[in-house]
């Protein structure tokens, strides 16, 4: 019997644990999408205690938290940080087979030299522990990025953010470049009125442009897009039920938007003709700069109305949704691709069942004009889990070239949640090791070794343009 979680976890054969600890283990991290907040990072904080840093919106957790029936009051409500990492120690040992079980013990390990299994019993132990490691200074924020070797870190930032805390990083030389990634699902989110004159409202003050019709509202976001674009930004990122690809002419979209501008509701059809207007806009704006955009289609948001009033979005109460993906998305794609207009792109599916879809259809755009231009990205969300990562990896492989795949990212808003690239390296080797083993690739560790150190690092990096130098800190777009 194997020990729990020893330097080869999940790695089953010899050539599987030869793969990780030769090939893989040591790459670094470039962490292309993520929610880490930017100003945690410029003001280098120093997090008072592990619920801190391990609770504070995570709605994974949260969501195990309640499904053990711990209440509301230990994950977003009132309770000091003890009592609600307390409550999170008790429900851990429930969740054996959840990745969070894995995740969990790995971060532990990996941060803080915890061996200990958490529960009940251990909770007050490894609380007090980690919570005056964190006190340390080699415990800042900055100082976990360089603790898990990342090189290049994208954080997810709408167009009316002033990117003041990215500009303090850059002005403080830190060595790990932090870049925005364009998000602008608000402006295009017309389902409300009064919110959506208020982002107007917010678009108008931080541009300077009075927007009184269709064409104002585009010069004024394509401002942001320029401005992001000077502060090192050339990432894009939308996170929709499903691309909108409806016909639309510009007479419409005038007459859309000045009735949303009146206050007035939008029908449908009409909300759909003005997404897939905005979509087209920002496409073409992302070509035009060489961008790479990315697109998170399909899931089923704040499905509790109640807990929605109550506490807000992005608290735990979405899920995967079972929308039409392959029509619309090939539409859109064609017509940026028949005008020449097609960036780089990264396609992520929330619902499994779209696996072999997303797996097909980057086939149909990829042109020869750059390695694996349209890239299906990782498993995402309610998929980055062992099973998950397995299915996309194989789908991948049976479908496209998972040799040219740009890999792991972390999705995440923790800065303990590196050791996820750990793990799905290690679900990547054992299933290169495996197939080695079994006669089905050739045993050439070197050549196999290679091409799992690119899916880690080095086709993000050559994907995105990036030259990575590590000392001096240096930021450079490479044009290719």
């Amino acid at each position: 019997m194997k020990p729990f979680l020893d330097e080869n976890f999940l790695l089953k054969t010899k050539t599987a644990q030869r793969l990780y600890h030769e090939f893989a283990k040591d790459m670094p991290i470039l962490d292309y999408h993520c929610h880490l907040p930017p100003q945690q990072i410029a003001e280098d904080m120093q997090f008072k205690n592990l619920a801190q840093v391990w609770l504070y919106g995570d709605h994974y957790k949260w969501r195990a938290m309640r499904t053990n029936g711990v209440d509301e009051s230990y994950c977003t409500g009132n309770k000091s940080d003890w009592e609600k990492f307390q409550k999170w120690a008790e429900t851990v040992p429930y969740t054996l087979r959840n990745p969070l079980y894995h995740w969990t013990h790995l971060e532990l390990q990996r941060y803080f030299d915890v061996q200990n299994i958490l529960n009940a019993d251990t909770a007050k132990k490894i609380y007090e522990e980690c919570t005056a490691k964190l006190q340390a200074k080699e415990f800042s924020v900055r100082n976990l990025l360089r603790k898990m070797n990342v090189k290049m870190v994208c954080t997810t930032d709408d167009p009316v953010d002033s990117l003041e805390y990215h500009q303090k990083i850059k002005d403080d030389a830190f060595e790990t470049p932090i870049l925005p990634a364009f998000r602008p699902d608000n402006a295009m989110n017309v389902s409300d009125p009064v919110k959506f004159l208020d982002y107007i409202k917010k678009l108008e003050a931080i541009t300077n442009i009075a927007i009184s019709s269709f064409d104002d509202f585009l010069s004024a976001l394509q401002n942001r897009h320029d401005f992001f674009a000077a502060m090192g930004c050339n990432v894009s990122d939308h996170g929709l039920e499903e691309i909108y690809a409806d016909d639309f002419t510009g007479a419409e979209i005038d007459t859309i938007f000045n009735k949303v501008q009146g206050g007035k509701n939008l029908s449908d059809a009409e909300q759909r003709k003005f997404r897939s207007a905005m979509l087209i806009h920002f496409a073409e704006w992302d070509w035009e700069k060489g961008w790479v955009q990315q697109f998170h289609l399909g899931a089923l948001r704040s499905n509790n109305s109640r807990m929605l009033q109550t506490i807000g979005p992005d608290t735990g109460w979405d899920s995967i949704g079972d929308f039409s993906q392959a029509r619309g998305l090939s539409k859109f794609l064609d017509k940026l691709d028949s005008n020449n207009k097609l960036a780089k792109t990264i396609l992520y599916n929330l619902n499994p069942a779209d696996n072999e879809l997303m797996a097909t259809m980057v086939g149909n755009f990829n042109d020869g004009s750059s390695a694996g231009k349209i890239q299906w990205g990782s498993s995402w969300w309610f998929l980055d889990q062992k099973d998950g990562m397995t299915k996309q990896i194989n789908t991948l492989s049976n479908m496209g070239l998972l040799s040219r795949f740009i890999g792991m990212l972390t999705d995440s808003r923790s800065f303990l949640s590196f050791p996820r690239h750990e793990y799905f390296r290690r679900i990547l080797c054992d299933l290169f090791g495996d197939e080695i083993e079994n006669g089905e690739l050739p045993n050439d560790t070197n050549w196999v070794g290679k091409v799992i150190q690119d899916i880690c690092f080095n086709n993000a990096k050559n994907y995105f343009g990036w030259q990575l130098d590590n000392k001096p800190a240096t930021f450079k777009k490479v044009i290719v």
